[in-house]
C-alpha cells in the first residue's frame, strides 16, 4: 500500500504479542498401591529335589520293572557263572564211600581256591578228578534224565544253580600229603609214626583191613573214604601207574560245608587227630 505522494507508509510499531502463561502445577510423586507380600513357601522335605525355575515341573517317568528285569537276570547269571568257575561250586554225593560224614544225595559246597599244595591239609575232604582208572567200569550214579529235563539240569549246573554230578569226579578225605609216611597195619592207620584216632570212620568199620606202607610223593595226596569197607580209595589203586596217589593238580577244591538237606547242614572241618604235633614233620 502507498500514499498519495507515492511514499510507502512507515509500519506502525509492533504490538507486543500477548502471551498467556499457563500455571504449572508443582510436581507430584505417584505412589503405586502396595501389593500384598508373597506367601512364604514351606521348605521342601528332606531328600526332595528343588524345582527348576521357569515353569511347572513334570513328574519324572519311572522305568518299568519288567523292562529292568532282563538286565537283572543276566547280571545275576553272569555273577553265578563267575562264582561257580572261580570260587565255589556245589557237588552232589552219589555214593556211600564217605558215610557217615557224607550221605547219598547230600549237597556240598567246594572252595575252588583251595586247590594248591599249601592250601590242602591232612583231614580235608577234597573233590578231585579221576587220576586215571579209578572209575573204570564203575558206572557212577547220574542225575541226568536225558531229554528236556536233562538239558535244563545241565544248564543249571553250568551256571552254578544245581550241584554237579560227574562220573569223572570223586570225593575223599586226605590222609597224607607230600612227604608223609602213611602206614596201614593191624587195623590201624598212622602218619609219620603217629597213630590216628578216627571217630569219623563208619560205625562198625576198621580204619583199614588192608595193610600198606607208602611215602607220598611231593605234589601228591593219599586219600581214603570214611566208609572204609566200601571205599575204593588210594588203597585199592596201588597197582595203577599212579600207585594210588592223587596229583594235587587233579584237585578241584576242598568241601567245606553240607548245604542240603537243611537238617544236615554243617561245616566240614579237619578232625583234631590231624593236629597232633608229630604229624608236622612233613610240610602238609
Amino acid at each position: 500500500m502507498t500514499t498519495e505522494d507515492g511514499a510507502r507508509p512507515l509500519p506502525s510499531p509492533a504490538t507486543p504479542a500477548r502471551t498467556e502463561t499457563t500455571p504449572v502445577d508443582p510436581p507430584t510423586e505417584r505412589v503405586a498401591p502396595a501389593e500384598p507380600p508373597a506367601p512364604v513357601q514351606p521348605p521342601p522335605p528332606a531328600g526332595a529335589t528343588a524345582p527348576r525355575p521357569g515353569g511347572p515341573q513334570r513328574a519324572r517317568p519311572r522305568r518299568s520293572f519288567l523292562r529292568e528285569l532282563p538286565g537283572i537276570v543276566i547280571t545275576a547269571l553272569v555273577i553265578s557263572v563267575l562264582i561257580k568257575t572261580f570260587l565255589v561250586q556245589a557237588f552232589y554225593i552219589p555214593s556211600g564211600s564217605m558215610e557217615n560224614t557224607l550221605l547219598v544225595n547230600d549237597r556240598v559246597l567246594v572252595n575252588k581256591l583251595s586247590d594248591k599244595p599249601d592250601e590242602i591239609h591232612r583231614g580235608d575232604v577234597v573233590v578231585f578228578r579221576d587220576p586215571g582208572g579209578w572209575l573204570a567200569g564203575n558206572g557212577g550214579a547220574s542225575l541226568d534224565d536225558g531229554g528236556v529235563r536233562g538239558a535244563v539240569r545241565d544248564a543249571l549246573v553250568f551256571i552254578g544253580l544245581a550241584p554237579a554230578v560227574s562220573e569223572e569226579d570223586l570225593i575223599k578225605r586226605v590222609i597224607g600229603v607230600g612227604g608223609d609216611h602213611v602206614v596201614g597195619k593191624g587195623n590201624r592207620v598212622s602218619v609219620n609214626d603217629v597213630e590216628l584216632a578216627e571217630p569219623y570212620v563208619f560205625t562198625g568199620d576198621q580204619p583199614t583191613e588192608q595193610d600198606f606202607a607208602v611215602t607220598v610223593p611231593e605234589g601228591s595226596l593219599w586219600v581214603m573214604g570214611d566208609h572204609r569197607s566200601v571205599s575204593e580209595d588210594s588203597r585199592a589203586h596201588q597197582d595203577l601207574p599212579g600207585k594210588g596217589f592223587v596229583p594235587v593238580d587233579d584237585v578241584i577244591g576242598r568241601a567245606f560245608t553240607i548245604v542240603w538237606p537243611l537238617d544236615r547242614s554243617q561245616l566240614l572241618r579237619a578232625p583234631d587227630t590231624f593236629d597232633q604235633p608229630g604229624l608236622q614233620q612233613s610240610t602238609g
